[in-house]
């Protein structure tokens, strides 16, 4: 009894459930929810913000959080367009719209690692700005002329399967993301810094630095992000990515990372990704507005706090030696 309990406290095991009741939820809801062409768009649709979930478990297991993942994403989708209209052949953007989105995490690990803001409202203020930059960017117009090799990568699959192309890109950055930060001693400063910020400090980490490579990150992914989605759309615009915080940070959350940080794993965050990603591909199947899924996004995210800190309670009630609550 008491293994079983163990078993079932780890949050992973729950998210397994939960994709289980996911797929169950799929094949009731339409006949076609399990063909593999079906499961292939929704994994793809997903990649985008997969591949941003992976840097905000890094920001969020800092004790941070990056509302302008959206925009960031935006703005790099709007420069490479730009590029491209001017001439430069879509491989050569690219490098630009990485640019752009490391400096623009760059600047709000500044604003939050040396200026000592608050990243909620730092993000949440240059959530505003980046859209604004992108808007004048690329103002009102939309860029479609992507190579077929480019779209590719985002709705293309490799030869002979239904495995997308940008799902083997995940995979790679996912293996990459897991190993650093649950097998390096920078990985592990993460928590520390996430658990107790002073104590961090005074134990030799620069706290500094780490945020500021989180956010950096966390910009870079947008980029790769933005390559992705702009490839799976055809097109890029301003607003490309609008609302992607939301889905991404509930990824992460409903994947067991600490909304506080010091805790969670890319484990966690992976199975939680295609939850959301079948949940919502259900929906859709089932004529669901996309407005109406954001309702249930929302619903998702604050369900999974009250969950989490449920769990917690199960996890310390296992923790409990039965002796001592038979003496009590």
């Amino acid at each position: 009894m008491r293994r079983a309990a163990a078993l079932f406290a780890r949050w992973e095991a729950l998210l397994l459930v939960c994709l289980a009741a996911a797929f169950a939820f799929g094949a009731g809801t339409s006949p076609y929810f399990l063909a593999a062409s079906n499961i292939s768009i929704a994994v793809a649709g997903a990649m985008p913000g997969a591949i941003v979930a992976l840097a905000m478990t890094l920001v969020i297991v800092t004790g941070e959080i990056d509302i302008s993942v959206g925009s960031i994403t935006g703005l790099c989708a709007a420069v490479m367009a730009v590029c491209l209209e001017r001439g430069l052949p879509i491989a050569a953007a690219m490098p630009f719209g990485f640019a752009a989105g490391t400096l623009a995490g760059l600047l709000n690990g500044a604003l939050v690692a040396y200026a000592g803001l608050p990243s909620l409202v730092v993000t949440i203020g240059t959530l505003a700005l980046y859209r604004g930059v992108a808007q004048i960017v690329l103002e009102e117009r939309g860029v479609s002329n992507f190579p077929e090799w480019y779209q590719s990568i985002g709705f293309g699959t490799v030869a002979g399967t239904p495995v997308p192309w940008c799902l083997l890109i995940f995979g790679v950055l996912f293996i990459s993301f897991a190993v650093f930060l649950h097998g390096t001693h920078w990985g592990r400063s993460l928590f520390a810094i996430g658990n107790n910020r002073e104590a961090a400090r005074f134990s030799g980490i620069d706290v500094g630095r780490s945020v500021l490579g989180v956010f950096a990150t966390s910009g870079a992914m947008c980029s790769v992000a933005a390559v992705v989605l702009t490839a799976y759309l055809a097109s890029a615009r301003a607003d490309t990515a609008t609302g992607l915080e939301l889905p991404v940070i509930t990824a992460v959350v409903l994947g067991g990372v600490n909304i506080f940080g010091g805790s969670g794993t890319m484990g966690g965050v992976l199975i939680a990704v295609f939850v959301l990603a079948f949940v919502q591909n259900a929906l859709g199947l089932a004529g669901v507005t996309p407005e109406e899924q954001q309702i249930v996004t929302g619903a998702v995210l604050i369900a999974t706090l009250v969950l989490f800190r449920a769990s917690g309670f199960i996890q310390a009630w296992v923790a409990v030696p039965r002796r001592s609550r038979k003496t009590e």
